[in-house]
């Protein structure tokens, strides 16, 4: 099968090679987003797990569940960005810490709620104003104006992720 788009010796599109040879991964916008996601994650992730040993899955669990909310794990899942699956490995976890207790639910024995034990709310409270100080040594320098637009800019390119993630499909 032919395609004019593609030359038949190198099997790439006739531009592909000038785009090849300009292309730097270091200005590259998907890869920065990687960077800042990764030294973010990382400085977030020394204060609940240096001080705590949590996971980054059992950290979100807790935050979503707060001192107050009881909530299944499916909402939890819907709340927290985190897979189906972690949310079961950290809850456990958690449980197994004595951080977080899981009730059968009396007209739904296939239902469980959580909730975060006394100990569970405790950690929680200690690690909330750490996290809120850490948000504001991450964004030290910025205006709140800046941190408004910083914070708007991300939901349109995440809104546009999702659209091609939407449009697309790659088998």
């Amino acid at each position: 099968m032919s395609n004019n788009l593609i030359d038949s010796t190198t099997k790439r599109p006739p531009e592909a090679s000038s785009q090849m040879q300009q292309f730097d991964l270091s200005s590259f916008f998907p890869y920065l987003v990687r960077i800042f996601y990764r030294a973010v994650s990382d400085s977030v992730s020394q204060v609940y797990g240096s001080l705590f040993d949590l996971t980054a899955s059992e950290w979100r669990v807790m935050v979503v569940l707060g001192p107050s909310n009881v909530l299944s794990a499916s909402d939890v899942v819907e709340r927290s960005s985190v897979t189906k699956v972690d949310v079961s490995r950290a809850i456990k976890s958690l449980q197994k810490s004595g951080l977080l207790t899981r009730d059968i639910n009396g007209e739904d024995k296939r239902r469980a709620s959580l909730r975060l034990t006394e100990r569970g709310i405790k950690v929680h409270e200690i690690l909330i104003p750490l996290v809120i100080q850490l948000e504001k040594d991450l964004t030290n320098g910025l205006s709140d104006e800046e941190v408004i637009s910083l914070i708007s800019m991300m939901e349109k390119v995440r809104e546009n992720a999702l659209k091609i993630t939407e449009a697309r499909t790659y088998g």
